[in-house]
């Protein structure tokens, strides 16, 4: 970890001093990190991570598994096999072992009643092999999150380029929220309950991810009733009720039950319209 913590900070153009002023040690504890002589905890794991603006997990990896720029690229759960275009389209959900162990646990007994020995066991390794990968359930909880995140930004980022007026804009990341609400709803479940259990400043990272999906929408509202499309004279308030609905998925849908993802998001999309009074007769030709 050290040599990519050293990479890292030079692509960034970051001195020594500079690294360890943004996360509060001395300059030597950073010299001893980059060089292995010390070892990190994994709170100082995340916060190296958000300083240097990657993943605490890809940090981990070291300087042999390439290390992206990017905090929100598209190297997340899930991905490998998918368009990063068709945003419509979910391949079964890819986790590590450690991760996937972690992910049931959480579901089962929540972050505080999880246990590293009992995520251990249901990701098939040692105690010892899972402190290897991640070194806390913070870091784990971090983890999985850091890529609900990314994957629902990624999707919701295509879903918006894919109309030209905020109308049907609105529609498309309304049935977006509603397909990643119910494809991912273990992913959904975890971001709606766990988000207490994170420590800062991942707590104030995600955060702040998820006020920019909300923001997306409300953007799309505000102009969709500048332009006489929707008749709503609360556009924010109407924008927010619809975000929560469609994050509420996670809390009732089940997968294989009376109905399929596509169902869902067509029929919400049908709420949404309902909520902002859109009115199809009064929608002005886009220039």
């Amino acid at each position: 970890m050290g040599l990519a913590v050293r990479e890292l900070r030079r692509r960034r153009g970051l001195t020594v001093r500079q690294l360890a002023t943004q996360i509060g040690v001395s300059v030597g504890t950073v010299s001893a990190i980059e060089n292995g002589h010390v070892g990190t905890s994994s709170e100082r794991v995340v916060t190296l991570a958000d300083a240097l603006g990657v993943r605490a997990d890809r940090l981990l990896v070291g300087i042999a598994d390439p290390i992206r720029d990017e905090r929100w690229g598209p190297a997340v759960a899930g991905a490998g096999r998918e368009d990063p275009e068709d945003w419509r389209h979910y391949e079964p959900l890819e986790l590590d072992p450690a991760l996937r162990g972690a992910l049931e646990s959480f579901l089962e007994f929540g972050y505080h009643g999880s246990t590293m020995r009992g995520v251990a066991e249901r990701a098939g390794l040692s105690v010892a092999g899972l402190y290897h990968y991640y070194s806390s359930k913070q870091q784990l909880l971090v983890t999985i999150l850091d890529r609900t995140m990314e994957e629902l930004q990624r999707r919701t980022t295509a879903a918006g380029t894919a109309a030209t007026d905020p109308w049907t804009r609105f529609a498309l990341l309304v049935e977006c929220q509603a397909l990643f609400h119910s494809h991912r709803r273990e992913l959904g479940f975890i971001g709606a309950t766990e988000m207490r259990s994170l420590a800062r400043p991942a707590r104030e990272r995600i955060a702040r991810l998820r006020r920019q999906e909300q923001a997306t929408i409300d953007a799309e509202v505000l102009a969709a009733c500048l332009a006489g499309a929707f008749g709503t004279p609360r556009p924010r308030e109407a924008a927010r009720a619809v975000v929560t609905m469609c994050t509420a998925i996670p809390q009732w849908y089940r997968h294989g039950g009376d109905s399929s993802p596509e169902q869902v998001a067509d029929s919400y999309v049908d709420f949404a319209l309902d909520l902002v009074q859109c009115d199809p007769s009064r929608r002005p030709q886009w220039e």
